[in-house]
């Protein structure tokens, strides 16, 4: 039986900070633990989201394209899906589509992801080029990213919520990638006009936080003077 009321999360937005960006994780390992999901690749590799046991990988280009069990990631997240209906929304912008869900879901404290299926308006999404080693900072590459835009978009916004008290870990607040319906476009989702479409949430009891222990450049860095908290909410909204 499969346990949903648990994230699996691979790494922390933490160790991107500082440039740890190398692959420690397979798809096929990360797949092991869920069938729904988000991340990015070795070297901060594009945008990745996964539904219904598909991995998609969003490039720098902005091509949509599955990958193969072997392609490795520095930082994911992944759960069995089990999502519940929160409510129907017709035109909400996304600042009050946040606050909606979490009057309704009450879970503040907790961590729980959220999915979204609908039209989009006057959305917008990034992807990161991929970097060779020596890995450049999280706050580098991110002013590298490539943005794209689509009027109008059918699809799936797949997100987590993490309490404040985990910021660094993860980021506080929602962290969301978008999918479109025909796979033409995606990225992490920067903002929206509107949605009008069906919002759903799971809730998570159990994080199981798995560390990249075999990789020594993780092992032995020091974080104390890295702007961990400033780093990761620069970069990621």
């Amino acid at each position: 039986m499969k346990d949903t009321t648990t994230l699996y999360q691979h790494g922390t937005l933490a160790l991107l900070v500082p440039g740890l960006l190398a692959g420690t994780l397979t798809m096929a390992e990360l797949l092991r633990h869920g069938d729904t999901g988000i991340g990015t690749g070795e070297g901060l590799d594009g945008e990745l989201i996964i539904l219904d046991g598909h991995p998609y990988q969003v490039n720098a280009q902005g091509e949509v394209h599955e990958v193969a069990g072997d392609f490795t990631l520095p930082f994911a997240n992944s759960h069995y899906a089990d999502y519940q209906p929160l409510m129907t929304v017709l035109g909400a912008s996304q600042a009050d589509l946040n606050q909606q869900i979490r009057a309704l879901a009450q879970l503040d404290n907790a961590f729980f992801s959220v999915k979204i299926t609908g039209l989009f308006t006057a959305i917008r999404t990034r992807a990161v080029a991929k970097s060779e080693p020596p890995y450049q900072t999280l706050a580098q590459a991110a002013q590298q990213q490539q943005i794209f835009s689509r009027g109008e978009v059918e699809g799936t916004l797949i997100g987590y919520y993490a309490p404040q008290l985990y910021d660094g870990i993860a980021v506080a607040g929602f962290h969301k990638h978008f999918l479109a319906a025909d796979h033409s476009f995606g990225g992490h989702l920067l903002d929206f006009e509107s949605v009008t479409g069906e919002v759903a949430v799971q809730p998570f009891s159990t994080l199981a936080q798995h560390l990249p222990i075999a990789d020594a450049a993780y092992r032995q860095h020091d974080f104390s003077g890295d702007d961990i908290v400033g780093d990761v909410r620069r970069a990621e909204h």
